[in-house]
C-alpha cells in the first residue's frame, strides 16, 4: 500500500523524499484561485519519476452550482487542471463534489456534473472526493455520492470518474467510520485514493479541519481500518510540516497489516 502525503508543490519530490513518502499531491497553483495553472519548469523530471504524483483542483471548484459565474468557470479550470496534471504525468486531478444553493434541487446539481463529462473527455481520472460540511452538497453523505454516482455511470465504468475517501470529511459529515469502506464501496463500486486524516472537531460537525493522528476526534483503530479495508493509495493531508506527515506516514506503516 503506498502512503504519502499533500506537500508543497515547489519541489514535490524532495518534500516526498524527506517524509519517506510513497507518493505525493500537490497544488498547481493557488487553491483559492481560477488562474490557469502556469508551466512547469519540471513537467519532464516529475513526469519520469518513480514517485506516483496526485494533483488536487482548486478548492474554487464547484461544477456542481446552478450560478454560471461559478459553474462554467468551474468547468474551465478543471480542464486546464487536468490538461497540467496530464503534462506532468499525475495519476489522478482530485476534486470536490460541490454544492447547491439553499434554494436549489439537489438534482440540478447531478446534472451538471452529467454535463461537465458529456462536454469533457478528462486526459487523466477524475477523482471526486467526499465533502465534511454542507446540507446540499453532492457528496457529502454516502445517499447523495449514491444519486451523483448512479449520474456518472457511463464515466466511472469508463475509468474516466473514481472515489476518493477522505476520513474527516467522512467524520466530520456524519459518516460513522466503523465499516465506512464497505459501505462507501457498495455506493461507489470503487476507492481510487484515500485521504487519511484525522478531526480537530466532533462527529457531525460539518467542519473541514485536519489533525494528526491520534490528536483529534477519530479513533486511531477506526482511521486505521477505513485504510487498510480500502487498499487504495494514501495520503496524509495532515498538519505539522516535514514532522507531523513523516510521523503520521509511519503511524499508518506501523499498524497496517504486512503486504
Amino acid at each position: 500500500m503506498l502512503l504519502g502525503a499533500h506537500v508543497d508543490a515547489t519541489d514535490p519530490l524532495a518534500e516526498g523524499k524527506v517524509r519517506d513518502a510513497d507518493l505525493v499531491q500537490f497544488f498547481l497553483g493557488d487553491p483559492q484561485d481560477w488562474k490557469k495553472p502556469p508551466p512547469r519548469p519540471d513537467a519532464d523530471v516529475l513526469r519520469t519519476s518513480d514517485l506516483p504524483i496526485y494533483v488536487h483542483a482548486p478548492y474554487v471548484v464547484n461544477l456542481a452550482s446552478p450560478n454560471n459565474r461559478i459553474r462554467i468557470p468551474s468547468r474551465k479550470i478543471l480542464a486546464d487542471q487536468a490538461t497540467a496534471a496530464a503534462r506532468i504525468g499525475a495519476r489522478a486531478l482530485i476534486v470536490h463534489g460541490g454544492h447547491v444553493g439553499a434554494g436549489s434541487d439537489p438534482a440540478a446539481g447531478i446534472e451538471n456534473w452529467r454535463k461537465t463529462f458529456e462536454r469533457f473527455d478528462p486526459p487523466l481520472p477524475i477523482l471526486i472526493e467526499n465533502t465534511a460540511g454542507g446540507e446540499h452538497a453532492m457528496a457529502r453523505r454516502l445517499e447523495a455520492i449514491a444519486r451523483l454516482w448512479a449520474a456518472l455511470d457511463r464515466w466511472v465504468r469508463a475509468g474516466k470518474v473514481g472515489f476518493c475517501l477522505d476520513t474527516c470529511h467522512a467524520h466530520a459529515g456524519g459518516e460513522a467510520l466503523v465499516g465506512l469502506t464497505e459501505r462507501a464501496l457498495s455506493v461507489t463500486g470503487r476507492i481510487d485514493l484515500v485521504h487519511a486524516n484525522d478531526s480537530k472537531d466532533g462527529f457531525g460537525s460539518g467542519r473541514d479541519r485536519h489533525e494528526n493522528f491520534g490528536a483529534g476526534r477519530i479513533d486511531p483503530d477506526a482511521l486505521v481500518a477505513v485504510v487498510a479495508a480500502a487498499n487504495a493509495p494514501v495520503v496524509c493531508e495532515t498538519p505539522g510540516g516535514v514532522d507531523g506527515q513523516a510521523a503520521d506516514i509511519a503511524f499508518l506503516r506501523g499498524r497496517l497489516p504486512a503486504g
